[in-house]
């Protein structure tokens, strides 16, 4: 029960604005991970980027299980599985970016598309951490039970072979 291990990978793409580049993005994202696509929507007007409320602005998937391990090690590798300590969180978060698309395997260079990057966050817990967030008899997560950001370095460097400065 002490042993961490990757509760989900969400990989976010922000385009900024609706219509065709938006859906070229989530073409792109959907043959990266090898899933469907959810659109993510504007909370509030910001009128000096163009954008509305409510308006679609990027799309996001979120792996779990073994998509999500094979994912982020494919991502690592991208990465030189080099991580800085400013992008693990006190709470057992890491996030990542990786600046193009075609940096995947099986993925191309379009004239027509452009280049695309995209945004990687990686949850990681013990099991037991469901006990915070069901319906039924909630209960809060011990201290000594919950993640720290040295828990989550070390469990990177030793299941993933990452460094971290």
């Amino acid at each position: 029960m002490r042993n961490p291990k990757v509760d989900k990978v969400v990989v976010h793409m922000g385009v900024g604005e609706s219509g065709q580049h938006l859906v070229d993005a989530e073409g792109i994202l959907g043959a990266v991970t090898g899933q469907t696509v959810i659109r993510s929507y504007a909370k509030r007007t910001l009128p000096a980027f163009s954008i509305k409320k409510n308006e679609p602005i990027g799309c996001k998937v979120t792996l779990r299980g073994d998509t999500a391990e094979g994912f982020l090690r494919t991502s690592l590798e991208i990465i030189e599985n080099s991580l800085r300590a400013s992008q693990f969180d006190d709470y057992g978060n890491v996030s990542f970016g990786v600046e193009e698309h075609t940096d995947y395997p099986g993925m191309k260079y379009d004239p027509n598309i452009g280049i695309f990057g995209m945004d990687i966050n990686v949850v990681v817990n013990r099991p037991g951490y469901r006990v915070n967030k069901r319906r039924v008899l909630k209960r809060k997560i011990p201290t000594s039970h919950k993640i720290s950001k040295e828990d989550t370095i070390s469990f990177f460097k030793e299941n993933y072979g990452v460094v971290v400065e």
